[in-house]
């Protein structure tokens, strides 16, 4: 369980910026996933697909999701976690991630805060919304 020690709706459980999204990122993420699909490292099929440059793939970008959520609280909290994607992430492209308090509950007997979370780049463009539930200690709320 984590602890929430004084959150209350609306307030912002964690964040994380990220450094600009780099070739070699997205080339270590398609080894490590098993994601191969060109679209992601391969410049010229991207072009031959009517693309700029190659973008990110999705998951590459859950997975932010997923350390933020992580570093701010034990993987034993985590209840749910789902993301839906909303636009591509370019290279380049400097993501803020943000998980801010949705709600506070009870469920199969524990509190729980579900969070709302959301993926944005430089410009504001949302990339990623999702949500999670994270159980909290009896104290916390």
């Amino acid at each position: 369980m984590t602890h929430a020690p004084a959150l209350a709706i609306g307030d912002i459980f964690a964040t994380l910026e990220l450094p600009p999204v780099t070739r070699t990122q997205l080339a270590l993420y398609a080894g490590a996933s098993g994601d191969h699909n060109p679209i992601h490292i391969d410049i010229d099929f991207a072009h031959a697909a009517g693309e700029k440059d190659v973008f990110a793939q999705g998951m590459f970008v859950m997975a932010f999701l997923g350390r933020l959520l992580t570093a701010n609280a034990p993987v034993t909290a985590l209840r749910a976690f789902s993301t839906r994607f909303l636009a591509m992430t370019r290279l380049g492209d400097r993501l803020t991630l943000t998980a801010t308090v949705a709600e506070l509950l009870e469920a199969e007997g524990e509190r729980r805060m579900r969070l709302d979370l959301a993926v944005r780049d430089q410009n504001g463009e949302q990339k990623l919304s999702g949500a999670a539930i994270l159980a909290l200690g009896l104290q916390d709320l």
